[in-house]
């Protein structure tokens, strides 16, 4: 089972019907929802405050046998295959249920870091958290291709 914990709504259709169409291919591999929390406003508040709201609110939907890949700045990158094979073992070694979460644009609370196991990056590169979502759900379904050695674009 896979989750993805993000903060925010996808607003774009187009963006939107991507997704969709990803969550469709990997569901011939694993079970797979996406959970959305509410972003908090920080036109008032702190970004602190606001990492404590949104974080509290990603807190409560990670499941307590979940093994949870934050994506963060300060983690590690891997390329595709290393990728794969981290799912892998994480999927015969640790559980079954692997949750994903990306945080809002202040970034997460403390309390989120400390609880994910792995921390990853995507890229050296900034990329809004919406395309961010798109990327991390054509990751997993490339490494389901790459685990099941079935053909797809290089």
């Amino acid at each position: 089972m896979i989750s993805i914990v993000a903060v925010g709504k996808i607003k774009e259709k187009s963006l939107s019907q991507l997704i969709e169409e990803y969550k469709k291919r990997i569901g011939a591999y694993s079970k797979i929802e996406i959970i959305e929390v509410s972003d908090e406003p920080n036109d008032r508040l702190s970004d602190e405050k606001v990492k404590e709201i949104e974080g509290q609110r990603i807190i409560k939907q990670l499941k307590k046998d979940s093994y949870v890949i934050l994506l963060s700045l300060k983690g590690k990158q891997m390329d595709s295959i290393k990728f794969s094979k981290e799912i892998e073992k994480i999927n015969t070694y640790n559980s079954s249920h692997i949750t994903f979460v990306i945080g809002g644009s202040v970034g997460v609370s403390e309390q989120v870091e400390q609880r994910a196991d792995l921390l990853l990056k995507l890229s050296e590169m900034t990329f809004p958290h919406n395309i961010a979502r798109l990327l991390i759900l054509e990751q997993i379904y490339r490494a389901y291709k790459i685990l099941n050695n079935e053909t797809y674009h290089k």
